[in-house]
């Protein structure tokens, strides 16, 4: 990874500050700034345009999920990769930042190598769900998903962008939300990753998504990864 320019944000500016020194320690990040709440995070973001934006979630009155929303409504920083930070004891903004455009998530007890390796990710167009993600992440969000669909149940038109998913598609979307990324998938399925990437990039298209991530969170709420 060479010259990935990264965007901390965090309420505690101690917090900002160990993850300044943890990404310093290592080779090609460049921390370009820092902001302290959803307002300065924008405006930050807007001004310097980064590569990645490291987003903490729990910020006061003006939290991360809402800064991504923002973010993403923005011409300016549509693109912009953003790695959500979390501790995990607070699921429903880890999904609803994912819903809202998040490229993926990381425990902040991630250790300098996970760290890094999901900015790469997320800085090459990837998300850290396809990679970093451990097995008991995603099982915080299938949980989570089904206990919001007690509460709302799918709408038609999900499910009819569901129902349209090939039958290899949908394989290659169960894959993905098992963490694999297209090479590990290819092996699984005995095709290219050229191959699973179209795949992944055509069941995106029929569920209405940008990112690995609110696939993952979309064939959740269809309930096609309830078995």
């Amino acid at each position: 990874m060479s010259g990935v320019r990264v965007l901390v944000v965090d309420d505690q500016v101690m917090i900002r500050s160990g993850i300044r020194a943890l990404l310093e320690a290592g080779d090609g990040v460049e921390v370009v700034g820092e902001a302290g709440d959803r307002r300065q995070a924008v405006a930050t973001a807007r001004a310097l345009v980064p590569d990645v934006i490291l987003m903490d979630l729990r910020m006061p009155v003006l939290d991360g999920v809402g800064a991504v929303v923002q973010l993403r409504a923005d011409t300016t920083t549509a693109e912009i990769g953003i790695l959500v930070l979390t501790t995990f004891d607070t699921d429903e903004n880890v999904l609803a930042a994912l819903q809202a455009g998040a490229n993926g998530f990381l425990g902040k007890s991630a250790d300098h190598e996970e760290l890094m390796q999901a900015i790469g990710r997320v800085a090459a167009g990837g998300t850290s769900l396809s990679a970093v993600a451990t097995d008991t992440v995603v099982a915080h969000l299938t949980s989570t998903a089904r206990r919001y669909r007690t509460n709302e149940t799918a709408s038609s038109e999900e499910l009819h962008r569901a129902a349209s998913l090939t039958s290899r598609e949908r394989e290659v979307v169960m894959f993905v939300a098992q963490g694999l990324n297209n090479d590990a998938i290819a092996e699984r399925l005995f095709i290219s990753p050229l191959t699973v990437k179209t795949h992944v990039n055509r069941s995106m298209s029929k569920m209405h998504v940008r990112t690995r991530a609110q696939l993952v969170v979309a064939a959740l709420g269809a309930g096609l990864l309830d078995d």
